[in-house]
């Protein structure tokens, strides 16, 4: 099976992930994927290919060279709630430059993203407009699955690469669960999103918040003096955070305070946030103005109006990953011998590898060649999929000694 074959294979398999159910995997439908890559892994001649009962896929192709290292191959299967996720009807174009007509009355405007004027030329896998293609992640289980393939087919010589899809990772709990010990490397690479010429070590530190207003209720009649409305406590406090601090406001290294949700009435009302920046010290201190903010409603409307409840996701994976600069540097020399000039780039947002990397499991993030996540107008270039194929190979290669 071919790249674009495993592709368009994985991407028709529905597997968003539900932040509200407590389960894990937090969607059944996850594991029909994960069962589908198990037996891949098997035919291949895998014989450790197994899915254990939260959904995570594990796999070794082991050493047929002595090695430096284990290196590991992570990314995950589930994707995003921001978009419907299916039916996916992916169709393959060869993009001339551009808007899109992906469907009747569903257009993907160049302008809206600039990252397709690198694409001309390229065949590109989009969606019918509709739902999110899937291509975060399942590029990345794409990459791998034909990389470890060819790898096996062509009888290169490398050391021992562990294999790893994961679920859950777009809700940020792809790591909680995933077995370091068993894993078996040394270090890995998620290949999770991004140009194919990207790698990223440095990630958001991250927390969600969860502001809660509580009023009081009272015929509208007679309300003067009594009433205390919690949906304008709740204006009142996003009305205070930096209005310059959103993610359209900000870009690199700036963080962030970002609304994801919002409802209520007079009685009840409820915010929901993320906080994300670089810096450990202004992600402290953004978490800190929430709390201070949060003091401001209780003094102008009385206490107990307003609580906030804070939870750390993630931390900048960059902590770790300098006390492991080899992982950098063998990456970017594989990139360079496949034809790629490494980019170096801050993620502006996270991965597993970020969690792993503090669970004892350096693993920086490579690209797949995507763009448009998280929405009805993602693609793939399978040209630059193509060369993160060669680029797991290079990687799995350079470790024979």
């Amino acid at each position: 099976m071919d790249l674009k074959s495993r592709f368009l294979r994985y991407v028709t398999v529905p597997t968003m992930s539900d932040e509200a159910s407590e389960s894990c995997p937090s969607t059944e439908k996850q594991k029909v994927l994960g069962r589908m890559l198990v037996e891949e892994l098997a035919a291949m001649g895998l014989k450790d290919a197994r899915m254990d009962e939260h959904g995570y896929v594990y796999a070794t192709l082991e050493a047929t060279a002595p090695a430096k290292a284990a290196v590991g191959f992570i990314a995950h299967m589930d994707t995003s709630p921001d978009a419907p996720d299916s039916p996916v009807r992916p169709r393959s174009l060869i993009y001339e430059g551009g808007d899109i007509e992906l469907s009747e009355g569903k257009v993907m405007k160049a302008s809206d993203f600039p990252e397709l004027a690198g694409c001309i030329g390229h065949e590109l896998i989009v969606t019918d407009g509709n739902t999110l293609l899937g291509g975060d992640d399942k590029a990345g289980i794409a990459i791998i699955m034909t990389a470890i393939h060819r790898l096996i087919e062509q009888k290169l010589p490398h050391g021992r690469i562990c294999i790893g899809f994961t679920p859950d990772e777009e809700i940020g709990r792809g790591a909680d669960l995933f077995d370091v010990a068993s894993f078996g490397a040394d270090y890995a690479y998620t290949v999770d999103g991004g140009a194919a010429d990207s790698m990223d070590y440095e990630n958001f530190n991250a927390a969600s918040a969860t502001v809660s207003f509580t009023g009081f209720g009272i015929h509208p009649g007679s309300a003067k003096g009594r009433m205390k409305n919690a949906c304008l406590m709740a204006a009142r406090f996003a009305s205070l955070l930096p209005a310059d601090q959103t993610p359209a406001h900000t870009e690199g290294y700036e963080g962030f305070y970002h609304l994801t949700d919002m409802q209520g009435d007079t009685v009840s009302a409820t915010l929901s946030y993320i906080i994300r920046d670089h810096d450990r010290a202004l992600f402290e201190e953004k978490k800190q103005n929430m709390l201070a903010v949060a003091a401001q409603i209780n003094a102008e409307w009385g206490e107990g109006s307003c609580r906030v409840t804070l939870k750390d996701s993630y931390y900048n994976m960059k902590q770790v990953i300098d006390t492991v600069p080899h992982t950098v540097e063998r990456a970017k020399e594989a990139m360079k011998a496949v034809g790629m000039e490494p980019r170096v780039l801050p993620i502006r947002g996270g991965t597993d590898g970020a969690r792993l990397s503090y669970m004892g499991l350096p693993c920086p993030n490579l690209g797949t060649g995507t763009g448009g996540a998280h929405s009805c107008f993602e693609f793939a270039s399978l040209p630059e999929m193509e060369k993160l194929v060669s680029l797991v190979m290079r990687i799995s290669t350079d470790l024979a000694e």
